[in-house]
């Protein structure tokens, strides 16, 4: 992308092991708090409940995502797989909805990500005491940063995420590797942590139970899939590949996705594994050392603050970087929905008015949870979990309609498990939901917002003439007039047709001896904002000319049917209406909400916003 436009499949496109880097920052960087977040939740039994979390990781996230990565090359992602569940204004606020859940998600990762590095950073031996008290300023620095990268160019965002993913990967393996090393050179340190599990649950079988009943506490380890098939648009294709179904960049993403849950699977696991037997249990608390940074605690405290340093470096990087794979995110996701919608201005389909517009909400929520990675973690989780279950059921139900018996069997079987895992969440941490609902609102209210104040454009694509229309038009024209008659039609009898004939020219005073046309517009769906339009002709019994045309909208509609023809005859148009006896504030929701209401009115002030020359406005005419 260069440093105006939204990621794009004309933008630059990279490899997809360096755009695997860029959504590693967000999924990789949870290892800075993902560990101590499981002890807390889990206890002795993290260990084993992250092993559930795996689990769920390669057998269920992962199918998903390879699924929708072969079904969305363009980077709509689960979202667009679900929209067409429901048709009209439903699907649109279906839609709007799972935006809600997904900024929620993409925010909160900016700002919890920003707020444990922060915590990083206050927390390292060498950095003086000046600085503890001041998170939220800190955490404000690192948004400000984060935003600027992407000010500059996406280019510059994914070469600064292949650097700190590798040196990151790198020193996690080497304190992984040095605990591990500590666990089988001290073996009583794991007899004793069996013994404190059987102590605290009983039995193997009992201990297993817990597990899967705790696992969902560990759901920020399930973060990155959706980013992953985001930025697909910017995974190198061929151009040999046909454009409805680009192969190579499918399988890009497929093994950006494998790769980096993988890669993920076993860090986990033993991560969480030395955390758990090494760390003393009340350091993870609250205000502990270990608190939000177990891996760290380890690196000084087994291998020195040298490389404590070095690795909080590191640390602090990638965590203030995570909120480039959710910025790519949204720069991807919100343009290609509400503007389409008419649900927000056009500019929105740019970079750098939207960075900053995310970076200004992500400022305010810093400031609002006092850049607390504990006070963030409920609505972080939540947001990701409703998404994978959305993708999970909008897969069930593709492979379904596909007639495909055993992948739907198992695809169900994957929903129900992310739901059960979300609504296990969101009853542990309701607030989770609390904050989700506020985006949820704000979207809705800003949205519906800019389509009432968009509902007055032209709101078409292209237009275009049939060959009867054509001929209608010309005849018209050779008159020097252009009468447009708009009707709203019943029968389309000989009988309606006349009566509006002779009604119109006797209340407009149109000659006897020019044409009239008749233009008939029939709403489609009411829901979308701009359509293409295709103007077709009919000659009707009686010489009655009539052109007709499928839109969204009644006046919008006919305002652009008469610049068209405007500009294909070198003729203004006059276009002739009846005022309606409805009340006006009904009329005024009902063209907002089905395209119709007081056309006549709407009609004259959709022409004078798109025609500031008045000599060549066509001219509304009401009897």
């Amino acid at each position: 992308m260069g440093p105006h436009r939204i990621p794009s499949e004309e933008s630059h496109t990279h490899p997809w092991w360096k755009v695997m880097c860029l959504t590693g920052v967000d999924y990789f960087s949870t290892l800075g708090y993902q560990p101590g977040i499981a002890v807390l939740a889990a206890g002795t039994i993290a260990p084993l409940a992250t092993i559930v979390l795996v689990a769920l990781t390669l057998f269920g996230a992962l199918p998903v995502y390879r699924y929708i990565a072969r079904r969305s090359h363009r980077g709509e992602g689960s979202i667009a797989m679900l929209e067409h569940l429901l048709s009209r204004w439903g699907g649109k606020i279906f839609v709007l909805v799972l935006l809600g859940f997904a900024a929620t998600d993409f925010l909160i990762t900016m700002t919890l990500s920003a707020a444990d590095a922060t915590a990083h950073f206050i927390e390292n031996p060498f950095v003086p005491s000046f600085f503890e008290g001041h998170n939220v300023a800190i955490t404000l620095v690192f948004l400000a940063l984060l935003a600027a990268i992407f000010l500059r160019g996406f280019t510059e965002a994914i070469t600064v995420a292949v650097g700190l993913v590798a040196v990151y990967l790198a020193l996690n393996v080497v304190v992984i590797a040095d605990g591990l090393w500590h666990l089988a050179t001290t073996p009583h340190v794991i007899v004793d942590w069996r013994h404190a599990m059987t102590a605290e649950h009983g039995s193997p079988w009992m201990i297993v139970a817990v597990a899967l009943l705790v696992f969902p506490k560990l759901a920020l380890g399930l973060s990155g899939f959706e980013t992953g098939v985001a930025v697909m648009p910017q995974i190198d294709g061929s151009d040999d590949d046909p454009p409805d179904h680009p192969a190579t960049r499918i399988a890009g993403a497929r093994k950006l996705l494998t790769t980096s849950a993988v890669i993920m699977s076993v860090l986990l696991i033993t991560s969480s594994l030395v955390c758990t037997i090494l760390i003393p249990e009340d350091e993870f608390q609250p205000g502990g050392p270990a608190n939000g940074r177990a891996l760290a605690f380890l690196a000084h405290d087994y291998l020195g603050n040298g490389f404590g340093t070095v690795y909080d470096i590191s640390t602090i990087l990638i965590l203030w970087f995570a909120g480039a794979s959710a910025m790519a995110g949204l720069l991807n996701l919100v343009p290609r929905y509400l503007p389409r919608y008419g649900m927000a201005p056009d500019w929105a389909r740019a970079a750098r008015p939207l960075v900053v517009v995310f970076i200004l909400i992500a400022a305010g929520v810093t400031v609002y949870f006092g850049a607390s990675v504990d006070a963030q973690g409920a609505a972080y989780a939540t947001g990701v979990l409703v998404l994978m279950t959305s993708a999970a059921v909008a897969v069930t139900l593709s492979v379904r309609k596909r007639r495909r018996t055993v992948a739907t069997v198992a695809f169900a079987a994957i929903s129900i498990i992310f739901a059960y895992t979300t609504i296990a969440n969101i009853i542990e941490r309701p607030e989770g939901v609390q904050v989700a609902a506020f985006f949820i609102v704000a979207i809705l209210i800003v949205s519906f917002a800019s389509r009432i104040n968009r509902s007055f454009e032209l709101r078409s694509g292209e237009i275009t003439f049939d060959d009867t229309a054509q001929r209608i038009i010309d005849a018209a024209a050779e008159f020097g007039q252009i009468h447009i008659v708009t009707h709203d039609p019943e029968e389309r009898s000989l009988t309606e047709y006349h009566e509006k004939e002779i009604q119109q020219r006797a209340e407009s005073h149109i000659p006897d001896a020019e044409q009239i046309i008749f233009l008939e517009v029939n709403v489609t769906d009411s829901s979308e904002f701009s359509t293409d339009l295709e103007i077709h002709g009919r000659y009707h019994e009686g010489g009655f000319r009539i052109l007709w045309v499928d839109s969204a909208a009644v006046p919008n509609t006919i305002a652009s049917a008469l610049f068209a023809i405007r500009d294909w005859t070198d003729i203004v148009p006059n276009v002739y209406f009846e005022w309606s006896e409805a009340n006006p504030l009904v009329n005024l929701l009902r063209f907002l909400f089905i395209g119709e209401g007081e056309v006549a009115a709407v009609t004259r002030e959709v022409v004078r916003r798109a025609e500031p020359d008045m000599t060549k406005r066509p001219a509304v005419h009401v009897g």
